[in-house]
């Protein structure tokens, strides 16, 4: 094995280990269980090292998606290890997500999330717990089908809960609660 190879399957390890323990753990998207459990969720780690490269990493995975059915493949977790360390940096590359979308005809089709190791809501402080919903442990760009979304919001009695259910869940949880989980990056 390749150290490369062995590289990509520890990012995708420690990406996978944060999906069980935190986002399915902790319960903070009720819809990833079962998507998890059925195998339909895609660990890619791109190797970009530029934003111009991570789109184009983006658009490749963003065409694999929607050329699978949904019972092969639901929803992609692609990692971004060697690009956008910066926050910020990150959240404007969203904007040209967003483009790629549009421009693939994908946009209500595909839905990208974001994650990212320093994800930091508007008006939050950096150390405030409830940015750790957001958190992964390399910057992560979430592939979801809309329509997959669309059934499970209505197997939700109120959706829109979601947020205010994962924002007390990490205050009891606690800084300390959210180490002791060991979701970080250890590539």
């Amino acid at each position: 094995m390749s150290p490369s190879s062995s590289l990509v399957e520890a990012i995708q390890r420690d990406t996978r280990d944060w999906l069980e323990r935190a986002v399915i753990g902790l319960n903070l998207c009720p819809f990833a269980k079962a998507v998890h459990v059925k195998g339909q969720v895609h660990f890619a780690v791109s190797h970009a090292v530029t934003a111009t490269a991570l789109l184009a990493d983006l658009e490749a995975e963003l065409r694999a998606l929607v050329s699978l059915d949904e019972t092969v493949r639901d929803t992609t977790l692609l990692m971004a290890p060697g690009c956008l360390a910066d926050f910020l940096e990150f959240n404007d590359f969203l904007d040209d997500a967003d483009r790629l979308l549009i421009a693939l005809d994908l946009d209500g089709v595909i839905q990208i999330a974001s994650f990212h190791p320093a994800y930091q809501f508007a008006g939050t402080e950096p150390d405030d717990i409830t940015n750790c919903t957001n958190r992964a442990p390399y910057p992560t760009l979430h592939l979801l089908r809309e329509a997959s979304i669309a059934r499970a919001v209505k197997a939700i009695a109120e959706p829109e809960a979601i947020y205010e259910a994962n924002m007390r869940t990490l205050r009891s949880l606690g800084h300390a609660g959210w180490a002791a989980l060991d979701v970080g990056a250890k590539a």
